[in-house]
């Protein structure tokens, strides 16, 4: 599966559009990484807790995004599109969403 964020796919040729898929990812952050975060909030430096949640989040929402447009008969996502959310009444929750269009290339 080619998965791209461009609206081609350099040396192939689209042949069939087969819509667009998506995959979604709601993940709540833990306890221990929010305290993990609040230190490092307060004396400075990168939230490892907090980045490697977020990491999880993207690859699983490309996963699945890509599961479901092989589902839909594709070989291929272009213009591939992540945008990221926070949720919750806290903020607590971590929403990843990936969409592109799933084609078939030759």
């Amino acid at each position: 599966m080619i998965i791209t964020t461009t609206p081609s796919v350099e040396g192939k040729r689209i042949v069939e559009y087969k819509g667009i898929a998506f995959g979604e990812v709601i993940s709540g952050v833990n306890f221990v990484r929010d305290i993990a975060a609040s230190l490092s909030n307060v004396f400075g430096g990168r939230s490892r807790s907090y980045e490697e949640e977020l990491v999880n989040a993207r690859e699983n929402a490309l996963r699945e995004m890509e599961q479901r447009a092989m589902q839909m008969g594709a070989n291929a996502v272009v213009g591939v599109d992540i945008d990221y959310e926070v949720l919750g009444a806290d903020n607590g929750m971590l929403m990843v969403t990936a969409s592109g269009t799933a084609v078939t290339v030759e």
